[in-house]
């Protein structure tokens, strides 16, 4: 999506306030002791209370209002009663929501309780910074490749893995819009052009070593690394500006 009017941007900043609100009052709840279907109920209420609605329910029917991640599944987790959080546990919780056909998509990984292992702080770290490098050049008039190749490159300095078969993507009037990909690593034949006022959400992933993920033998959804690497997500949804970096829609400040 691009967007051509004042009213277009601001139902894009609504429905970003609403996502970054739920993602971090699930992470502040995010404790020991707590289970992952706890935290989807968060969600669920704070959905209802600003009258938006789940995005991976309303687009693809995923039994969860947000995905819930936990140690070696990289995406895609189902929220659970039995998966209950305890110190040390690498969690990511993504949450992306729509309000009056406007979407937004936002995710964050951290570590519950008492860090048991550096590697999961790192991975965590790592991908934030490399989020903040990558939207460094995605500026109007500039190619989209040039995101990937300094997320990349970020992640290579720490000596860590990109995951290659997990992207960031467009977004606006729906989750998943044109441009399909926005890939976290250098891609010389993906030279699109970024526009004034063009919508997406950019979200590296970082791993300890695995370089892509599969799906699991437990559901259709959940994504894993077969080597058991760690992996972190840091995502936000933006728009692209002209002679600034773009506008973060899904940050608080």
């Amino acid at each position: 999506m691009i967007i051509k009017t004042e009213e277009q941007l601001q139902k894009m900043k609504e429905i970003g306030f609403i996502c970054a609100t739920i993602r971090d009052e699930m992470k502040k709840k995010a404790i020991p002791g707590v289970n992952t279907k706890e935290l989807d109920n968060i969600a669920k209420e704070l959905f209802e209370k600003y009258g938006a609605k789940s995005a991976p329910i309303t687009e693809y029917d995923f039994p969860g209002y947000t995905c819930i991640s936990l140690n070696h599944q990289a995406a895609h987790g189902i929220p659970s009663a039995t998966k209950i959080l305890k110190d040390g546990d690498l969690l990511n919780i993504d949450v992306s929501g729509c309000k009056d056909g406007y979407y937004a998509d936002t995710g964050v990984s951290f570590v519950v309780g008492k860090v048991d292992d550096k590697m999961k702080e790192k991975v965590c770290e790592v991908a934030q910074e490399a989020f903040y490098e990558g939207i460094k050049h995605a500026k109007a008039g500039a190619k989209i490749n040039q995101i990937g190749k300094n997320i990349h490159k970020k992640i290579k300095e720490h000596k860590l893995q990109v995951i290659e078969n997990l992207t960031g993507h467009g977004i606006g009037t729906s989750l998943h819009q044109e441009p399909q990909h926005v890939f976290n690593y250098f891609d010389p034949w993906d030279n699109l052009i970024l526009k004034n006022g063009m919508c997406l959400a950019v979200e590296p992933f970082v791993s300890t070593k695995a370089r892509t993920v599969e799906n699991s033998d437990k559901d259709d959804w959940e994504l894993i690394t077969t080597d058991n690497s760690y992996v972190a997500q840091y995502e936000h949804t933006i728009v692209i500006r002209e002679n600034q970096e773009p506008l973060i829609l899904t940050k608080i400040d």
